[in-house]
């Protein structure tokens, strides 16, 4: 291939590299409000330690994607990703739903760029991002672990306060009860480590 000969990489994949360094950049914007959400709170869920670590990794997964493509004399054009529109983020578990989202997101745009660097030989490129393919594995695995027990949570709340309701309250009958955030750690599991 031509491009590879002058040590050049494809349109294809420049413009993919791009778009993966300014998600990057987004989901770090994104970590960095969630985490300043429970900053002062006393009673911050377990997981906003993730989401401190995230936004520096996140940030830093930028630069590495941007070095690349000056380290091949590319173009840096990075496309604006609009940010968030939430800034309330609740007693966590909307938290983890969008930051589930967007770690699924950049886990679509690392497969993208995966597909076309396989097209156009870019062994360089597959062996550059196997790190950042494995590291969103981990992270979508964490967040799923977080959400499932904040569902779970959210049920057994629900479940233990009807019971104290239902003998002779009927007004009390039929409402739900909302978690206050008050929750008890999940069972342990590692956060994933993050190699900047």
């Amino acid at each position: 291939m031509a491009s590879q000969a002058k040590g050049l990489l494809s349109e294809e994949c420049r413009d993919a590299l791009n778009q993966v360094a300014s998600y990057e950049l987004h989901v770090s914007d994104a970590y960095l409000s969630m985490a300043c959400y429970y900053i002062e709170d006393p009673e911050a869920p377990t997981f906003h330690t993730f989401f401190q670590d995230q936004a520096d990794v996140k940030r830093e997964h930028a630069k590495q994607f941007i070095k690349y493509l000056r380290k091949y004399k590319c173009k840096i054009c990075l496309p604006v990703i609009k940010r968030p529109d939430i800034d309330n983020w609740g007693t966590g578990k909307q938290a983890l739903l969008s930051a589930l989202q967007l770690e699924n997101e950049l886990n679509k745009l690392l497969q993208d760029l995966k597909a076309s660097a396989s097209r156009n030989r870019e062994t360089n490129l597959l062996r550059f991002m196997k790190k950042f393919l494995d590291e969103q594995t981990r992270n979508i695995k964490y967040l799923e672990y977080q959400l499932n027990y904040q569902k779970e949570l959210e049920m057994s709340t629900q479940s233990e306060g009807q019971p104290e309701n239902a003998p002779g309250t009927s007004a009390a009958a039929g409402q739900e009860t909302e978690s206050t955030g008050n929750s008890p750690s999940p069972p342990a599991q590692k956060v994933p480590k993050s190699s900047p």
